[in-house]
């Protein structure tokens, strides 16, 4: 009998009798503990009573509110009536006049009367449910006060309040788009229901969360066996999710749609607070239910973290375990409860992805990363600092692995992310941690550039690597493929990262030094060539076409790189980059480098040419001698080998593009130097130094003809001088005498002045 007794109580009242009444001892405190009772009793039934007069008053003053506008409502149906029969009744032309006057006043009077009408049955049905929505919290605060476990009453309340406030909502959004003008009374309500949600959502995640500690979540770790290195697939974690059934079922899934309707009850007030504004700019909030399955199996798991402080490995495979194996469970238990909460947008896979791994994040800043920063600041010595950078770099492995193992979750299954690409790879990269961190972000480049420069270095100081050419098409020494391989392993560490803006400020703070470590290296390797032998000798000539190879070459390799999508997204991030490629700057410093020592080997040769042909432009007096076969001076021919023979090397050493840029600009300089030396240089012509003349630039274009189809086009200045001399003394005289800039341009001379022709036309002799 006494059995039976104890079992009709309640779990917390014997919970309570246990506690109170531990010892013999505790029966002499029952006098104490029966007045406690009572007293407390007593105001638990003030409270209900004082709740009930409420009820009452507000039932009262709706009910006086009611009868208020129906006594309104009656008055304007009698006054309607009234001016319809006076319209129908026939009046005097007197009265026309005046009925003409009072009837827009009248109709604005009924217009004001509907208004007020409308506003009242708005603010009473308002009332009426804010009422109801109050009343629902406070029934399920009282329920909780009773029973702390949850409860299927607390979760009906729950319900109701929330159906009541998706009620409000509809009013209010229609209320704002048809009558702006009541904002006070969209202002007074929302304040209302601010307070309510206040109560209510606190409530809801507290029984959720009970609820979802009575399932067994989170489930044990201990038996993942995360250490295991056989061979054998290790152990699951045990999933709660999928052994739900029956009684216990249906109350997660109705706790679960509670949260689900309230937090998109929440979406909407905001759209409809914000509206006008920019609302792509607002941040979406993670999904309550999965922020409250993923909380406690965090805290769980960082007891584990705690043990592998020098293991960070074992972090990630713990997280990546975790995720993994719930990660099933969203698609198939959870997600048909998201659509059915009319939740839009939102995957409880990449919810349940992205807060694992902001878990992750949020213990990497906390206790990882402040110990790594720590290290490299010590730096003592060499050894110290390089067992830093390491242990740093081995992080972001391992960030970067994470990442791709945990993204490809989502991409496995053929989704797509929710959201905008930055703020969908933000929540499931490890890499975001470097977003709100921009001085670990400046840490973490300065590293990886160290990295890469104390490896690239070495290779730029052995000359082998400049020596040997690593394709025929373009001549680069293999000094380039070192180059591109180190940017490209720069640029793969960039990928990954969550933010267009992220990644590139990572090239720049690393591509950008290691391609101006390369360019200063070229441009010291040019200039102590030319420093050593003027670029005379031709080792030193070969070493500047070495590096102007390896411009060229890194230079189209930029250029096709600014091509590809990776760096395209990167163009338009700020104002001041105009729209150009991100290594803009360095194509510039690299053009500039080969334009430079372009032009040098250009004038180099030039002045040997210059030098050797000195005294055949002195030499006057050969344009007047009378000579058997008319031979080409040696001294010319000279000079011509010396060209030829530079240029042949060149051909042979230099890349195709900048062997063309040469060639023609020495062709263009020994235009200029013959035509000013020799044509303007005062000395007279006649018929056999005419003809002398055109087999020596007949030789000319011969030695050039290696080159080009009509070597005649290049030396434009000599060719056109040459056609004026061997014109005859009728034409030529005639030509100059009337509109000489017309006949100019009708015999096809486009580069010779007046003023050279004029000269040209004195120089020449004629003989009788």
């Amino acid at each position: 009998m006494e059995s039976s007794s104890c079992s009709v109580l309640s779990a917390s009242l014997n919970r309570f009798l246990a506690q109170k009444f531990g010892s013999k001892e505790d029966l002499l405190k029952s006098s104490y503990i029966e007045l406690e009772l009572t007293n407390s009793c007593a105001d638990l039934e003030a409270t209900l009573s004082d709740l009930d007069r409420k009820l009452s008053d507000t039932i009262a003053v709706f009910s006086s509110r009611s009868d208020q506008v129906q006594v309104r409502l009656r008055g304007i149906k009698e006054g309607l009536i009234d001016l319809k029969s006076s319209v129908t009744i026939p009046q005097h032309e007197e009265n026309e006049g005046v009925l003409a006057e009072e009837l827009p006043a009248l109709a604005k009077e009924v217009a004001r009367i509907e208004t007020i009408r409308a506003y009242a049955e708005t603010a009473l049905k308002l009332d009426s449910l804010i009422g109801d929505v109050e009343d629902s919290v406070s029934s399920s605060v009282t329920g909780k006060l009773k029973s702390s476990s949850y409860s299927a009453n607390s979760e009906e309340s729950h319900q109701k309040a929330i159906s009541y406030l998706k009620e409000i909502e509809s009013i209010l959004t229609s209320t704002a788009k048809t009558r702006p003008q009541w904002m006070r009374l969209l202002s007074a309500v929302d304040n209302r229901v601010d307070r309510a949600l206040a109560v209510l959502r606190p409530q809801c995640i507290s029984d959720h969360r009970s609820l979802l500690a009575s399932l067994g979540w989170p489930p044990p770790l201990s038996g993942s066996n995360l250490m295991n290195t056989s061979s054998t697939k290790p152990k699951e974690i045990s999933n709660p999710l999928f052994s739900l059934k029956g009684d216990l079922k249906t109350k997660y899934s109705e706790s679960f749609l509670s949260l689900c309707n309230l937090q998109e009850l929440q979406r909407r007030r905001k759209c409809r607070q914000l509206y006008g504004h920019n609302l792509e700019t607002l941040i979406r909030p993670p999904l309550w239910v999965i922020e409250e399955l993923v909380n406690p199996i965090s805290i769980l798991a960082e007891r584990h973290f705690s043990k592998w402080a020098d293991k960070p490995e074992f972090v990630f495979a713990l997280v990546y375990k975790i995720t993994r194996d719930f990660v099933d469970s969203m698609d198939e238990v959870l997600q048909p409860l998201v659509d059915k909460a009319n939740l839009v947008g939102y995957s409880c896979r990449e919810e349940w992805i992205g807060g694992t791994v902001t878990s992750l994040c949020t213990y990497l800043a906390k206790e990882i990363f402040p110990k790594y920063i720590e290290a490299l600041e010590k730096g003592g010595s060499d050894e110290i600092s390089r067992n830093a950078r390491v242990l740093w770099l081995n992080l972001v492995d391992l960030m970067i692995s994470f990442d791709k193992r945990t993204q490809a979750l989502i991409s496995d299954t053929g989704l797509l992310m929710s959201l905008k690409e930055d703020e969908a790879l933000q929540r499931v990269s490890s890499l975001s941690v470097f977003c709100d961190r921009p001085d670990w972000f400046e840490i973490w480049a300065e590293v990886e550039k160290l990295e890469v420069l104390d490896k690239f270095k070495t290779a730029l100081e052995k000359d082998k690597n400049w020596g040997s050419v690593v394709s025929d098409e373009n001549k680069s020494p293999v000094i380039c493929d070192a180059v591109v391989q180190n940017l490209s392993l720069l640029t793969d560490r960039a990928r990954p990262l969550p933010s267009v803006m992220l990644r590139a400020k990572f090239i720049k703070l690393t591509c950008g030094p290691v391609i101006s470590e390369f360019i200063d290296c070229m441009v010291h390797r040019c200039q102590e060539a030319e420093g050593l032998t003027a670029l005379t000798d031709d080792d030193a000539l070969l070493k500047v076409v070495r590096s102007i190879n390896a411009a060229q070459y890194f230079e189209v390799t930029l250029m096709e790189w600014c091509e590809d999508l990776f760096f395209l997204d990167m163009e338009s991030l700020s104002d001041e980059a105009g729209s150009k490629c991100i290594f803009h700057e360095e194509i510039g410093r690299l053009k500039d480098f080969r334009i430079e020592w372009v032009e040098k080997i250009s004038t180099v040769i030039l002045r040997g040419f210059d030098a050797r042909t000195r005294d055949y432009v002195k030499n006057k007096k050969q344009w007047q001698e009378k000579m058997e076969g008319y031979a080409v001076s040696r001294n010319f021919l000279d000079s011509l080998d010396y060209v030829q023979g530079k240029l042949s090397k060149l051909e042979e050493g230099l890349n195709a593009l900048d062997f063309v840029t040469v060639w023609r600009g020495i062709a263009n300089g020994i235009d200029q130097l013959i035509f000013n030396g020799v044509l303007l240089g005062g000395a007279k012509y006649n018929n056999c130094g005419v003809v002398r003349l055109d087999v020596t630039v007949s030789v000319l274009f011969g030695v050039f003809k290696a080159w080009c189809l009509r070597p005649e086009g290049f030396f434009s200045k000599l060719h056109e001088g040459l056609r004026i001399l061997k014109m005859d003394e009728i034409e030529m005289r005639n030509g100059l005498v009337g509109d000489k800039e017309k006949w100019l341009k009708e015999k096809g001379f486009r580069r010779i002045t007046i003023a050279e022709a004029e000269r040209l036309v004195k120089n020449r002799v004629f003989e009788g």
